[in-house]
């Protein structure tokens, strides 16, 4: 893992060091062939170049975001936003993180992709790439 997101959760009060040392383990593991490293200031996993899944630390606790999500059709994920294809869930504690469940959405990530790598370049217009 990179060190700026081990530095990353190193920072983060007691419970959300834990919340997110667990999603890192979890995303390492589970989404073989990844890079990582800190972007725009938070943790973000990038499959070819493309960013895939992260987290952050907000108001509301740990959010962990995908950024083709709103297409997993889960439940258990919210859709934030309409122009892009990002879902996400808050957590607050480690009881509160269902591996099971964070697995199958990580499978989901490296089915179901958007290019948000050239979203710039074709001027705010998403394309599909899985």
């Amino acid at each position: 893992m990179h060190p700026d997101i081990v530095a990353y959760n190193q920072r983060q009060d007691s419970e959300y060091r834990s919340v997110c040392d667990l999603l890192a383990r979890e995303i390492e593991a589970n989404l073989p062939g990844s890079e990582n490293k800190v972007w725009h200031a938070h943790p973000v996993w990038f499959l070819n170049g493309n960013p895939t899944v992260g987290y952050s630390k907000q108001k509301p606790g740990i959010r962990l975001m995908f950024w083709s999500g709103a297409d997993f059709e889960e439940a258990g994920l919210n859709v934030l936003g309409k122009k892009f294809k990002d879902a996400s869930v808050f957590y607050n504690s480690v009881s509160e993180v269902n591996t099971t469940e964070l697995r199958r959405w990580l499978r989901k990530a490296q089915e179901i992709q958007w290019d948000y790598q050239n979203l710039v370049r074709r001027k705010g217009r998403l394309e599909r790439l899985k």
